[in-house]
């Protein structure tokens, strides 16, 4: 286990098919953790998280998606069929996790972490609808966010995970 609390490698969480996953198996990777949803207009970014995952897991990257049906209702689907929707339509190979809530009171500890300064150290910056990414050091400490509207494959994106990786 890490000793910083300041680190999302304290957590534990599921994988759509119900086994659990210690996120300290990411240490030494930079991470783009993104609250996903099949129904939502961002859902081509699917294509886009697939293309950057492809383009820099040798050098240590990883996707962590976390389906959410916290905003309009746009995730109906439930375990097999999220990964199947996605594999499916958009090619996605990254690890996809158990459906989640995202923002208030009843959100999961993780993106309770992820979205407040007093947790995490760093940043303040919960959800405000699907797509929403985290940057994430090799440390598993939270250094940056992008907006839904910000695809994977923007320059800023792919320049910050350079930077992260080097």
């Amino acid at each position: 286990m890490t000793d910083n609390p300041k680190s999302i490698h304290q957590f534990k969480v599921k994988l759509l098919n119900g086994s659990e996953k210690n996120l300290f198996e990411y240490r030494n990777k930079v991470l783009l953790i993104v609250n996903i949803a099949s129904g939502c207009g961002f859902a081509p970014q699917l294509k886009e998280l697939q293309e950057l995952r492809t383009e820099l897991k040798d050098k240590n990257f990883e996707v962590l998606a976390f389906p959410s049906n916290d905003f309009g209702r746009q995730e109906p689907l439930e375990g097999d069929q999220i990964s199947q929707f996605c594999e499916v339509n958009y090619g996605v190979e990254f690890p996809i996790f158990e459906k989640i809530m995202v923002r208030g009171s009843q959100a999961h500890p993780l993106y309770k972490f992820l979205g407040d300064k007093k947790l995490n150290g760093n940043l303040t910056s919960t959800p405000r609808w699907n797509f929403h990414k985290y940057l994430i050091n090799k440390q598993g400490e939270v250094v940056d966010y992008f907006f839904p509207f910000t695809k994977p494959d923007a320059s800023k994106v792919k320049k910050k995970i350079q930077r992260l990786l080097s």
